[in-house]
């Protein structure tokens, strides 16, 4: 891609964090596609005047083939919305072919997008891609078409399913753009629990009301489900992907982490029912460990000139692998995290999910059933409990 002019104010408006392949069969199943057109369906948080693109085979088991791609506004209904229809290039070429292990950023296109624009790239993949590296909780639609290249042509899907496939994230030129604010953390930040196609995960809160507020910040969300701040398992461990998935972006200037749960459940809690994900291991940690990973990724990010709030762990009793040893061990953990003075700032979401009767438990109606994950409502809760006063432009 030609460098980009030295006024240019990229934020990241959007970004889904990949993970390695889980297996061929079961709920994790990893797709496939040869010869077809994907279209995903998603939401921006910061508009502008220009637009990039940048896509990933860092799982792949070979080089990725881009055909063709293209990006177009929709309107609520998933019309597109005339004149914002535009075709992604690579240094000038219409297609690329991605390195294994590789991101791959689209040359910029001129494009007016309002916030909060909703959008479909449109990817065609004339070969073979293997097991692709995608987002498993995407949340909104990905249609795969009939064979052949469809980009910028109707087509009636053969399958539909709801990840993010070879696309981690909209890179988008604001004049007005304030920054990049990063969420960082598992499925409770990733949005598990929440409507599909609805923009009701947490951060997509936290993006609306930034933007009523006149704040031009953007917000990516950088959760990954059934992630963990120490240990491998559904994405690499927090301390292993944050280069990749945190310091990459561009403009960032807050990181809000709240993470932690699936370390500690797993390490001190039985899981009872439920798929178990393959080769999840399960280290010996201590909360002293924990401490030390959340003080690795606040230098890590003070380093990039990022300021770090942070959240205590959420409550969690009643979820298949709490347990009373787990609940002490997050109480110490938070403690640490509200009175230790790492972080540039602290914000509550744990007490906004909690019942107030039982603080270790999620409010009734602020969880998906299960005691772990946020319904709409707990959600909505959340991103309407940070102080929007905490994100001051330079």
């Amino acid at each position: 891609a030609l460098a980009a002019p030295a006024q240019a104010e990229w934020v990241a408006s959007l970004t889904a964090p990949p993970h390695a392949p889980l297996g061929t069969q079961g709920p994790f199943a990893a797709a496939s596609y040869e010869n077809v057109t994907i279209s995903q369906i998603l939401r921006i948080s910061e508009g502008g005047e220009k637009v990039r693109v940048r896509f990933s085979n860092r799982y792949g088991p070979a080089p990725l083939e881009i055909g063709a791609a293209r990006i177009v506004q929709i309107d609520d209904a998933g019309n597109e919305v005339a004149g914002t229809s535009r075709t992604l290039t690579f240094g000038g070429e219409a297609g690329a072919v991605i390195p294994r292990g590789a991101p791959f950023v689209s040359d910029e296109v001129a494009v007016s997008l309002p916030d909060l624009a909703r959008m479909k790239v449109e990817i065609y993949l004339p070969k073979d891609t293997g097991p692709c590296t995608c987002h498993l909780t995407g949340l909104d639609e990905l249609a795969v078409s009939p064979p052949g290249n469809f980009v910028g042509k109707p087509f009636e899907p053969v399958s539909t399913a709801q990840h993010r496939a070879f696309l981690t994230t909209i890179e988008v030129d604001s004049p007005a753009a304030l920054g990049t604010i990063v969420a960082f953390g598992d499925s409770i930040t990733d949005g598990v629990g929440s409507t599909p196609g609805a923009n009701r995960r947490w951060p997509d809160i936290l993006a609306n009301r930034l933007q009523e507020a006149g704040k031009d910040w953007a917000v990516a969300n950088a959760g990954i489900s059934g992630n963990r701040v120490l240990s491998p398992g559904m994405g690499e461990a927090a301390l292993a992907r944050f280069d990749e998935d945190v310091l990459s972006l561009p403009n960032v200037k807050y990181l809000i982490v709240f993470e932690g749960v699936n370390d500690i459940g797993n390490r001190f809690g039985a899981r009872s029912g439920g798929p178990q994900l393959p080769g999840l291991d399960q280290p010996e940690i201590t909360v002293e460990q924990m401490i030390a990973g959340y003080k690795q990724l606040i230098a890590r990010a003070h380093a990039k000139g990022i300021k770090v709030i942070g959240s205590p762990i959420g409550p969690y009793k009643g979820a298949s692998y709490w347990s009373e040893e787990g609940e002490a061990a997050r109480q110490r953990i938070n403690d640490w995290i509200v009175n230790g003075g790492a972080f540039d700032a602290v914000v509550r979401l744990d007490l906004a999910f909690a019942d107030p009767a039982d603080p270790a438990r999620m409010r009734e109606g602020y969880h998906m059933g299960d005691f772990l994950h946020g319904s709409d409502a707990g959600l909505q809760a959340v991103g309407e409990s940070i102080d929007l006063a905490l994100f001051e432009a330079e």
